[in-house]
């Protein structure tokens, strides 16, 4: 497993009242979701990216803003010839 080192400032971290640990699960979550909304990983590649069962992940993705699922316009114009 790589390890990734990241400079926070201080201030942000007590503005945020955020231990290093739960700066660092914070981050790790965040970026896994953003990757995740850009479909650069999958959901349960990003679950593992966050550190948390997949099954927690997609039931956080709505905290975040994040859509559950994704269909693209050939999945959607599928599932409407199909009903």
């Amino acid at each position: 497993m790589s390890q990734l080192i990241l400079d926070v400032p201080d201030d942000s971290l007590l503005s945020l009242k955020w231990s290093d640990a739960a700066a660092a699960a914070e981050i790790r979550l965040a970026a896994s979701m953003k990757l995740y909304e850009l479909g650069r990983l999958s959901s349960g590649a990003a679950a593992r990216l966050a550190g948390v069962p997949k099954t927690l992940f997609l039931s956080k993705l709505g905290d975040y803003g994040v859509d559950t699922f994704r269909l693209t316009e050939n999945d959607l114009e599928r599932q409407t010839s199909l009903a």
